[in-house]
């Protein structure tokens, strides 16, 4: 008789790290928090629970959103949120915190940096021009770099060299991103707008205003001519103007954008990845998680929203098995049993997802929020969410 071969070891696995977000907000040295994740995932939520935690634990806030929705206002007891932080009232501010809360308004931002760094002669000039109107509102990018420029311009507010803390206006600044992958353009948006204005065909339209011997050029003369067929003299004539008008503020965009951008990559910055226990979720959470690492970002961890749990270690299977084996009377336990069962199939599906996220990203703490029975929809179940965050599994 052949001797038993001895049972293999289980394999060790290595317990997921404990995403301490108490121990965020208690940093001093954190000033930014960006919260990105895909849409749906409760990213907003996130962001403002994580905003009003930190007020009552006394740090001075102010929470940015990015996302077009109003979900941010309604979650704080606000009618809605413009481009100017408002304070949000029914905060403990016992520990000496305070919470403002406003929405990126993407023209608005523009139209101030025009105003802020160019005469008033060229500010109405650029403003008035149909080209502005169309990249200040619509044009790919420019949300995301607008969001570059206020959370620069928030963070100058916030902190300014010499100033003690306890006179500065905020010292933790929460910012809630766009959903989906676009969450993280902003880390594109110095390179996206130098792209734009350094352009082969804005620099043939700026060409006129750069001297004679160009403009007298027969090739220039040909394409200038084959351009106003196309579309227009007018057309031409405004592009020209405004690219004329908006190049010499470019390098000071340009500037602002990079310091964000160093600012970003700071010690001073930490971005949190918010998900749920979704296969698409995890799979755009790894994404930004990848992302982040590549380019050297500080990541403080993940944020898994929804999570189902159960107060009885009973699994699907012996819950199923139990059903069978109860009498035909006993309607109320056997579908009690059933539904105990489905729970723990998705608790176990779960589970099995964010294994899998974990054991490929074995160095991305996180902690588990569990699915709440109502929406969010006040400061109380904001607290409700963020005393969640914080709870250790």
């Amino acid at each position: 008789m052949a001797a038993r071969r001895p049972k293999r070891p289980a394999p060790v696995v290595d317990p997921v790290a404990f995403l301490d977000l108490d121990a965020v907000i208690a940093d001093r040295g954190c000033e930014i928090v960006i919260c990105c994740g895909s849409g749906g995932v409760g990213k907003t939520t996130t962001s403002a629970a994580l905003a009003l935690r930190a007020a009552e634990a006394g740090r001075k806030v102010v929470v940015l959103t990015i996302d077009p929705a109003r979900r941010l206002a309604q979650s704080l007891g606000l009618g809605e949120l413009d481009n100017t932080p408002r304070p949000v009232l029914g905060v403990d501010t016992a520990a000496g915190g305070s919470l403002d809360a406003m929405m990126l308004d993407m023209k608005r931002t523009f139209d101030d940096v025009v105003m802020a760094h160019s005469t008033p002669e060229r500010a109405q000039e650029i403003l008035s021009n149909p080209f502005y109107e169309a990249l200040s509102s619509s044009f790919s990018g420019t949300q995301e770099y607008m969001a570059m420029e206020k959370l620069g311009q928030l963070h100058e507010q916030a902190v300014r060299e010499g100033q003690p803390s306890a006179e500065r206006r905020w010292d933790l600044i929460v910012v809630d991103t766009p959903p989906a992958r676009s969450a993280l353009d902003f880390l594109d948006a110095p390179e996206h707008l130098s792209t734009l204005l350094d352009g082969r065909f804005l620099r043939l339209l700026l060409a006129p205003a750069r001297g004679p011997l160009r403009l007298m050029s027969v090739g220039f003369t040909l394409v200038s001519s084959a351009m106003n067929k196309v579309l227009g003299t007018q057309i031409i004539r405004d592009l020209q103007t405004f690219v004329a008008a908006f190049e010499a503020l470019f390098g000071g965009f340009r500037a602002r954008a990079d310091v964000t951008y160093r600012l970003l990559s700071s010690r001073h910055t930490t971005f949190v990845v918010v998900a749920t226990p979704q296969r698409d979720a995890l799979r755009e959470a790894a994404y930004f998680v990848d992302r982040l690492v590549e380019e050297q970002m500080p990541l403080s961890g993940l944020v898994v929203n929804r999570v189902h749990t159960s107060a009885l270690s009973v699994s699907a299977d012996r819950a199923r098995s139990l059903a069978e084996d109860l009498p035909e009377d006993a309607r109320i336990e056997v579908e009690a049993l059933r539904r105990h069962a489905d729970l723990m199939r998705v608790v176990e599906a779960e589970e099995q997802l964010l294994s899998r996220f974990s054991g490929s990203r074995p160095r991305v703490a996180r902690t588990l929020v569990e699915i709440l029975p109502t929406d969010v929809t006040d400061l109380a179940s904001l607290r409700q969410v963020g005393a969640l965050l914080a709870k250790q599994d």
